[in-house]
């Protein structure tokens, strides 16, 4: 991976605020050309600095209003990727992270209420072999989202 300079972060900062800004727009803010702003993302894109783009859909526009957190705890760590391929199969999962702590694993789903968020724990989630036990956590809100911040040096 090449150094990220400060035209690199910058360009960052700009399209982490506004992925949908046009490239002679963040071109004139930096002061370069189109082309080379083009370039760099590029760049950034081919060495996985970024990651993606796209529009982010707002659950409740689509009927799902409880966002949930459930800490999972495994029979054995080592069982974490066969846990994980049955879970991609459940389309309200949204995130999954293998952490440490008191569960070996945390998911994000979002249910339409909570008759479905109860189906998907009792007859999805738990079911799933190697699955110990479930803790769940309901948001009540989202009061922050963003990307991690570009500090230029």
């Amino acid at each position: 991976m090449e150094k990220i300079d400060k035209l690199d972060k910058k360009i960052l900062s700009i399209l982490s605020l506004n992925a949908r800004m046009a490239f002679k727009d963040v071109a004139q803010e930096c002061g370069v050309s189109r082309a080379a702003i083009h370039q760099r993302v590029q760049r950034l894109i081919d060495e996985n600095i970024i990651t993606g783009s796209g529009f982010t859909i707002n659950p409740k526009s689509l009927g799902y209003s409880t966002c949930t957190y459930v800490g999972i705890t495994l029979e054995k760590g080592s069982m974490y990727k066969d846990v994980v391929e049955e879970l991609a199969l459940i389309p309200e999962i949204v995130e999954c992270h293998f952490t440490t702590g008191p569960y070996t694993m945390l998911i994000k789903l979002y249910a339409r209420d909570n008759e479905q968020l109860m189906d998907l724990l009792n007859n999805k989630l738990q079911g799933i072999r190697g699955v110990v036990s479930t803790e769940t956590m309901i948001s009540l809100e989202q009061s922050l989202r963003r990307e991690i911040p570009v500090i230029s040096d």
